[in-house]
Order: structure tokens, then C-alpha cells, then sequence
């Protein structure tokens, strides 16, 4: 008896701790919040460079946040599994769960579960908590349609990311749109014991699409209805989330519920936060029926191979079909068929406890679901105003938000410990291209840089174009990091056609340049550029890489190689289109190139006419590009023929050529082994004349080069000797290998930089 009593005391003590820990660390993180008395904003505004109150230190003490924050949830984790060991070896838990397992569901069940534990008292079923076996893998679906929706499921994912200890599988229901940027983001991406499946939305659309929506969602909001037809037959269950659902802590936790599941429980659910379903919210106010005030579906755990057994394609459909005779549309999509099933067969949810779906949505009650914010794991901004929304605590809920919005996905690339990845032939050809160079050697950097594989996140904005039926069209290709982002608007004034761009940004740049481009109507007005975000990795500024990746973007049948900091002439783009067809450049291996000029004064009142180039140029208002710096780089364009040119006429290669020229879709990629500064258009003009095309400038055609502050890889350039030593040895390999792919023919390359 004596040792029962011993054992009592124990437990309370440790029940204690639990609850007494995270008090105090959240006072400890609330009070390391403020700096001098006031406290620290996490704003996204104030985390810019540029913004006065950015310094190092916020920087850092908001890291130290994020790490102090980390080790505290380790803490408790490893308090609640001591909780968890000491309830199972208390002599009425001899038969508890002593399964390998790290996550323990802390939450209460549906409210009878609840009542009858109070009923019951100290019963033996306190102490059998679920669990999830460490390399146990998660399924997590989600559908996702449009270029919106695919930046919002990335955010999604680094928070459960971070979180994570268990291998995760992702079945995405996705458009295909989605589909192109989503599987190009997770190949890149690289994230270990992570697996994705897509489902092609569009073909289940002929399922829903019967059902009148007056949701925001439109016909994608109604594909929850029929993932279990959709998703494989062997699953047996999943988490469904939205998009717009942020985790605060690890989905392991959430998974585990599927074992408090009883009798005929297929779907975990929350109760709805407001008053929608209870039809008071206004006048003639007429919802969906609903058990009380309903269910919300931002967060589902669904039992697959028990509701195929129940036959719920059925069950929903007709109870769809019922409702709609006298409801005519739904109006929270999906939601309203799932409520008034679950009304007609209440034994079929599971309610969830609330901090699984804490729904920050208008005339929202979600404040009432908890005491401290600190309780919360599952963060919904189920409002169309979404970071606007109202509540006393969204200051809290968006800084957790944009903590994940703009952190460094590379971070998240780490393997989970003691759980072995599958095999996957990318990262294999990876590791071994790795292994195989020698990290003594001083341009190792260099050659690394070669196979880095960065995250690349296509179309970050929308993008809608269809190109001309004449087969004449041109998209103009260029790239650009943060400091050149007020070279977009001017260069959309000039170029009226589509533009493929490729960024190289950090998460928290891109999340920026989001903010600049949805502030400018110059930008939002245009819906044919495309805008791919490379995301930053490693020392140098790998130029050629996003070259290459905004040349494979375009969906026209010609591009224009540009610059970001070139101006095209005005009406250069129909003028292309006409030389496209003049000169034949479907049938042949022509290079049109544009002759480059530049200008020292940053502001110019811009050329409108050749006539009125050649005066600015004779006045010394404009120059050739780069006479003065480096004259072979355009020297073969002869200028002085050009001055006086009525028809296109054409040059021959020389050493260090390195024109900007309007080319087929089909030419050659940049080679990436060059990096920052020097030779990265050189190599791609010397490839194309290995490959016998005809450069041909065009008499009436101009770009002028803007002034910017020098780059920091040039800078790097003139003042490292290395770099240029790593430079010459590239330049080297790389002439090797053109007389390895050409043969005879590429000897010229050689004998034009010794001569040169």
C-alpha cells in the first residue's frame, strides 16, 4: 500500500512538471522578447536590410529565439515520455503500450469519451496512451491548384518539416499547374525520408463538378470528398490538411490519434469555431445541417479502408444530392457535404480536440478553445483576409507564420537519425560526382559549385500566356538577384512580349520581392513573365544554372538572350518577330544578334530611333558596351558597318565573343562550371559556333546597358588572384572538352586564345 502511495506521489510530481515547465518557459520566451523594455517586432517589415531598425543583433536574437524555442519542446517531449514510463509501471498499467516510440497524443477525445473518464475515474485506460513507432511513416494528402495555392503548401511543409521526426509521405492532388512547380520545388528540394505522389486534380473533376460551389475554393475545394477513391487502395489512413494550416508542433503527435479511434469512428475532425452552422450570424442566415455547430475540414484524419467498407462514395453522394434539391450550392465547399453526413451519422467522427485546428476565420469563437497560445499545435487561417484576420493573438499566429514563410529551406535537409532513407538515384549520382573531385585542390569551391542542386520554385507569380499562332514569338530571358529588382519595371515599359526571369533570392528575399511585385501595378498588370525563384545556396552566384533554368521555362518557339540591366529598344519585340521570319529562322541555325550599347548616366532619355542612337553615340552621351573595358567582347559586331546598315548582315566568331542574340528554344544550355563573374557568355557563343550557327546582326535592332554598382563577384574577380587562377584553369578544361565533343573543328578555339 505504502509503495502505491509512493507511486501516486511520483506521478503527481511528474504531472506537475509537465504542466509547470512550459509555464515557465513561455514567461522566460515572452520576457526574452523584449529588448530595453520594449518589445522585440518580428514584423516582416522590420526584418528587411534596408529598414532602419534591422541590425545584426535582432537577427541574431531572434535565432536564439527560434533555438531557445527548439530545446524547450525537447525538454517537454523527453518529460512526457518519463510521465508516460511512469504511468505504465504504476501496478494497474502492467498491460500499457511499451512500443518504441518518441510522440504521445496529449489531447482529449470526443466530449463522451470525456465524460465517461470522469465517471471512471483513475481507470487503466489513463495510461495506455497511443503511439507511433519511431520510422513509422506519416501520410499526410493535400490538394493544391493554382500558382497561390503552391507557395501556400511550401509554408505548410517547412512547418511540418520542422517539427518532424518520422519519415513523411505527401500525396498531392494537384493541377497542372501545381503539379509542374511542386515536383520541380521537391525534386530540388532533396529532403530526406520524404516521399511525394501526384494525383492529376484535373481528371477528378468530372466528380464534383456536378456540385454548384460558391466557396473561394471553387471545384478544387469539393476533391476531399474523394480521396478515397482517389488515393491508393492499399492506404489505410491520412491526414488531410489545407493549404493554409501552419503546424506548431510534430504531426507525429497528431497521427498518434488514429488509435483512440473506436467502434465505427472513420473521420477526426474539430468542432467549427464560429457560429456558421447554428445559422445566426444574420438575417435568412441558412447553412448546411450540421450536429450542433458542425465540423471544420481544414484538418481530417481519415480511416481509408474503413470507409471504403462503408461505401462513402455513396453515403456522400447521396446525401449531396438530398441537400442540393433545397440548398441549390454549398457554400463552404467540401465542408457542408461532410456536416450533413456526419448530422445524419454522428457515430461516424471522432472529435478532435481543438488545438488541432485552431480556425483564425471571421466571426471566429477559437479564442475560447484555449488558455495560452503556448497550447496550441495546429494554427488555421481559414479567412480569404488571412494574415488580416482579427483576434488578440494574431500577432503571435504571424510571426509563427512568417517564422516558416521565410525560413531557410535548405536548413530542413537534414536526416532523421536512426531512420535510413530509400534509395534515390539522384542523391547517389550526387554523392558520387561529390566523392569524385579532390577537396585539396584549390578550385574545389569551384567545381563543387558545378553539382550544387539549389531549390528552385517555378512561377512563383501567376503566369497566363498563350503564344502568337504565327510561330514568330520571342520570350526575353534574363536573371537577376535582389539588388537589379528595379531594372522590372523598366524592362516590362520596353518589352511588351513574355520574359522569362530566374531570381536568385533567399526565403526570406523571395518572400520581398512578393511584397514589391504585388505592390507594383506595373508588375501585377503583366501576366506573361515568369518569375522562378532559385533559392540561394553556396558562395558563388551561379549564373549560367539560372540562365538555364529561365531559358527551359519559355513557352515560345524563339528567346532573346538579355541581361537584366540591358534595356531593349522600344518596339524591339515586334521587330524580332518580323526578323524571324525574314530570315528564316525556323529552317535555319541563325544567332540574331542585337548590338549593345551602354550609357554612364543614370538618367537617360532613352533613344527612340536608330537615327536618334547615332546622334547620342556621337554626341558621348552612349557608347559601344564595354569599349573601354573590354572591346573584344563585342568588337566582332563591327559597329562602324552597323552605323549604316539597312539589311542584316553577318560575322564570324572571335575569341572571347560574347554577343546578345535571339535564338530557337532547341540551342545549347550554358555550361555551369562557370560561376560569378567571367566567361559564363563566351563559353555559350563558342559553343554555338562549334555548332555552325550563323551570326547575323540586325541593322536595326539596339539594347543600352544601364549603370549599377559593380557586383560583388567582380569585385571578388579584380581583387582575389585565386579566383582568376580558378578562372584561366576552367577556361582551360573547358576548350578540352570542346576538342573532345567538335574534334578537328574545335582546334580554332584553341589557336584564337593563344593568339588572342
Amino acid at each position: 500500500m505504502l509503495g502505491i502511495c509512493r507511486g501516486r506521489r511520483k506521478f503527481l510530481a511528474a504531472s506537475l512538471t509537465v504542466l509547470f515547465v512550459p509555464a515557465i518557459t513561455w514567461i522566460y520566451l515572452f520576457a526574452g522578447s523584449f529588448e530595453d523594455g520594449k518589445p522585440v517586432s518580428l514584423s516582416p517589415l522590420e526584418s528587411q536590410p534596408h529598414s532602419p531598425r534591422y541590425t545584426a543583433s535582432s537577427l541574431r536574437d531572434r535565432e536564439s529565439l527560434e533555438v531557445r524555442m527548439r530545446e524547450v519542446e525537447e525538454e517537454n517531449r523527453v518529460l512526457r515520455k518519463q510521465l508516460s514510463l511512469a504511468q505504465s509501471r504504476s501496478p494497474s498499467h502492467h498491460r500499457g503500450n511499451h512500443s518504441k516510440t518518441y510522440s504521445m497524443e496529449e489531447g482529449t477525445g470526443d466530449s463522451e469519451s470525456l465524460r465517461a473518464g470522469i465517471v471512471a475515474g483513475n481507470s487503466s485506460e489513463c495510461g495506455q496512451q497511443p503511439a507511433v513507432e519511431k520510422c513509422e511513416t506519416i501520410h499526410v494528402a493535400i490538394v493544391c491548384a493554382g500558382y497561390n495555392a503552391s507557395r501556400d503548401v511550401v509554408t505548410l511543409v517547412k512547418s511540418v518539416l520542422f517539427h518532424r521526426r518520422n519519415p513523411l509521405h505527401f500525396h498531392l492532388i494537384a493541377d497542372a499547374i501545381a503539379k509542374q512547380i511542386l515536383a520541380t520545388l521537391f525534386q530540388t528540394w532533396m529532403v530526406p525520408a520524404v516521399r511525394i505522389d501526384f494525383y492529376d486534380a484535373d481528371e477528378l473533376k468530372s466528380e464534383v463538378s456536378w456540385i454548384p460551389n460558391k466557396h473561394y475554393s471553387g471545384i478544387y475545394g469539393l476533391m476531399k470528398l474523394v480521396l478515397t477513391k482517389t488515393l491508393p487502395s492499399n492506404l489505410e489512413r491520412v491526414i488531410v490538411l489545407d493549404t493554409d494550416i501552419t503546424f506548431a508542433t510534430d504531426i507525429a503527435e497528431l497521427w498518434a490519434v488514429f488509435h483512440k479511434f473506436k467502434g465505427q469512428q472513420v473521420l477526426g475532425l474539430v468542432e467549427n469555431q464560429s457560429d456558421w452552422y447554428l445559422g445566426n450570424l444574420w438575417k435568412n442566415h441558412r447553412p448546411w445541417p450540421a450536429l450542433g455547430r458542425g465540423y471544420n475540414t481544414g484538418v481530417i484524419l481519415l480511416l481509408l479502408d474503413k470507409l471504403r467498407k462503408m461505401k462513402w462514395e455513396q453515403m456522400w453522394r447521396l446525401t449531396a444530392e438530398r441537400e442540393l434539391m433545397s440548398m441549390l450550392s454549398t457554400s463552404l465547399a467540401d465542408q457542408d457535404i461532410f456536416n450533413a453526413v456526419i448530422k445524419q451519422n454522428p457515430f461516424l467522427v471522432y472529435q478532435l480536440p481543438c488545438f488541432w485546428n485552431v480556425q483564425l476565420s471571421d466571426h471566429t469563437r477559437s479564442e475560447q478553445c484555449y488558455r495560452d497560445v503556448s497550447d496550441l499545435k495546429v494554427i488555421h487561417w481559414n479567412s480569404p483576409k488571412k494574415l488580416r484576420v482579427k483576434n488578440k493573438h494574431v500577432e503571435f499566429f504571424r510571426n509563427l507564420y512568417l517564422t516558416f514563410l521565410e525560413y531557410d529551406g535548405n536548413l530542413l535537409r537534414r536526416e532523421l537519425f536512426g531512420c535510413p532513407s530509400e534509395a534515390d538515384v539522384n542523391s547517389e549520382n550526387l554523392q558520387k560526382q561529390l566523392s569524385e573531385l579532390d577537396e585539396d585542390d584549390l578550385c574545389y569551391e569551384f567545381r563543387r559549385e558545378r553539382f550544387t542542386v539549389h531549390r528552385t520554385h517555378l512561377y512563383f507569380l501567376h503566369y497566363e500566356y498563350e503564344p502568337a499562332s504565327d510561330n514568330t514569338d520571342v520570350t526575353l530571358v534574363a536573371q537577376l538577384s535582389m539588388d537589379r529588382l528595379q531594372m522590372l519595371e523598366a524592362i516590362c515599359k520596353h518589352w511588351e512580349g513574355p520574359i522569362s526571369l530566374a531570381l536568385y533570392l533567399s526565403d526570406a528575399e523571395a518572400q520581398q520581392f512578393l511584397r514589391y511585385a504585388q505592390g507594383s501595378e506595373v508588375l501585377m498588370s503583366r501576366h506573361n513573365v515568369g518569375y522562378h525563384i532559385v533559392y540561394k545556396e553556396g558562395q558563388f552566384y551561379p549564373v549560367n544554372l539560372l540562365r538555364n533554368v529561365a531559358m527551359k521555362h519559355i513557352s515560345t518557339p524563339y528567346m532573346f538572350l538579355s541581361d537584366i540591366d540591358f534595356l531593349p529598344m522600344y518596339g524591339l519585340y515586334e521587330y524580332l518577330r518580323k526578323s524571324v521570319t525574314q530570315l528564316d529562322l525556323a529552317n535555319t541555325k541563325k544567332a540574331l544578334i542585337v548590338p549593345a550599347f551602354e550609357t554612364l548616366r543614370y538618367r537617360l532619355s532613352f533613344p527612340k530611333s536608330k537615327a536618334e542612337l547615332l546622334s547620342m553615340l556621337d554626341m558621348g552621351t552612349l557608347f559601344t558596351f564595354r569599349y573601354h573595358v573590354w572591346t573584344k567582347g563585342h568588337a566582332p559586331t563591327n559597329f562602324a558597318k552597323w552605323r549604316t546598315a539597312t539589311t542584316p548582315y553577318r560575322v564570324e566568331w572571335e575569341a572571347d565573343f560574347e554577343p546578345y542574340v535571339v535564338v530557337r528554344k532547341d540551342c545549347p544550355e550554358y555550361d555551369r562550371r562557370f560561376v560569378g563573374f567571367g566567361w559564363n557568355k563566351v563559353a555559350h557563343i563558342m559553343e554555338l559556333d562549334a555548332q555552325e550557327y550563323e551570326f547575323t546582326v540586325l541593322p536595326n535592332a539596339y539594347m543600352i546597358h544601364m549603370p549599377h554598382a559593380p557586383s560583388f563577384d567582380i569585385t571578388k574577380f579584380r581583387s582575389n588572384k585565386q579566383y582568376r587562377i580558378c578562372l584561366k584553369t576552367l577556361k582551360e578544361e573547358f576548350q578540352q572538352d570542346m576538342s573532345r565533343h567538335y574534334g578537328f573543328a574545335a582546334l580554332k578555339y584553341l589557336t584564337a586564345e593563344n593568339n588572342s
